[in-house]
């Protein structure tokens, strides 16, 4: 258990740390602390912080930087958020305040404007959609035996996919196989969908095609894309520039990461309702992110369940200043969400 006084120096050697990026010494210290202590007690006071593992030495200089330790402990102890500034809640604001047709334009808009504000590597994911529903689904004839399937969720989703259809299918059939899936399905969430289209479904269908197999892998492609969980990356390049590795192939390993959905996934976990800071090893299994901090928020959009959103920097990042602004960040996502609801319910 540290100090009040071990606490105090920790504090200020990550803040100038994150802040400047140079070691931190004890003439330094004795400048930014609160109350007088002389150097060399700011000295004995940081022998001990180092005998803990909780700040170390470098090689190029006499002053201390934080250890991996040391990050954690200042996170889950000292960190006070910063009181975000009103022209960036008024940039948010802005930016989120233009006309967007889907859900999907506003989440992926605001992974561009968190990598904007904070120059780092954002992810966002659209609220949960365990629990959307089947709206309603339709089939545009576009000539030349083109036909566009739309599918929409109760949510506001709408996915589409165009499909070529033989000579031996008439528009009549089409129309058959639209109304059952109308008649059964419209109304259920997307998992009990997805679960009938495999096992009730195709006897219906058969009714009226005798080979279904073809339309019904087309809806089920569309059914899939409407009910898969979908991030959206913003400031993809800006990992070059707080990156510390300069090994392509490592580096080639977080731009393939940023690709796949299910390893993303797994790095943000689950929704909770604390903004969280992982550092380090904490983040993945594998010591590819090592070198980096993960800090993750959810918004709430209520009915309509949950996202996340969360910037990706080095572990010398200001985190008072990011938590502040994630915070501010989560708080203006959901409000902008809940406004595009109310207006889609309507």
């Amino acid at each position: 258990m540290l100090t009040d006084r071990q606490e105090m120096i920790l504090r200020a050697i990550v803040r100038d740390y994150t802040n400047n990026g140079v070691p931190v010494g004890s003439k330094a210290l004795v400048e930014q602390l609160p109350v007088h202590v002389s150097s060399a007690t700011i000295r004995n006071e940081m022998a001990v912080l180092e005998s803990v593992d909780l700040i170390r030495k470098t090689h190029s200089s006499s002053g201390r930087i934080p250890s991996m330790r040391g990050y954690r402990y200042y996170v889950d102890h000292l960190v006070r958020p910063d009181v975000v500034k009103d022209n960036d809640v008024d940039l948010i604001k802005t930016s989120l305040g233009g006309d967007f047709q889907k859900i999907d334009e506003i989440v992926a808009q605001s992974a561009t404007i968190l990598s904007d504000l904070t120059s780092y590597t954002t992810f966002t994911l659209k609220p949960e959609l365990k629990n959307s529903r089947l709206s309603g689904f339709r089939l545009v004839p576009l000539g030349n035996r083109q036909v566009m399937a739309i599918l929409v969720t109760d949510n506001g989703d709408v996915e589409n996919q165009t499909f070529s259809v033989t000579h031996n299918v008439t528009s009549e059939q089409l129309e058959a196989v639209v109304r059952i899936i109308n008649d059964q399905l419209v109304g259920l969430p997307l998992e009990d969908v997805v679960e009938k289209l495999k096992l009730q479904i195709p006897a219906e269908v058969t009714r009226y095609m005798q080979k279904p197999e073809g339309f019904l892998r087309i809806f089920g492609d569309v059914l899939t894309r409407a009910s898969q969980e979908r991030f959206y990356v913003g400031g993809r390049m800006n990992v070059l520039d707080f990156s510390e590795q300069t090994d392509i192939d490592t580096l080639r390993s977080i731009y393939s990461l940023m690709d796949h959905t299910d390893d993303i996934a797994e790095v943000l976990g689950e929704p909770s309702n604390q903004i969280q800071v992982k550092i380090g090893d904490e983040i993945s299994n594998s010591d590819l992110l090592k070198n980096y901090s993960l800090i993750t928020a959810t918004y709430d959009v209520d009915a309509h369940g949950k996202g996340i959103i969360a910037l990706l920097g080095p572990t010398r990042m200001p985190y008072s200043k990011m938590i502040g602004l994630i915070g501010a960040f989560r708080n203006e996502l959901a409000s902008k969400l809940i406004e595009y609801y109310r207006h889609f319910d309507e």
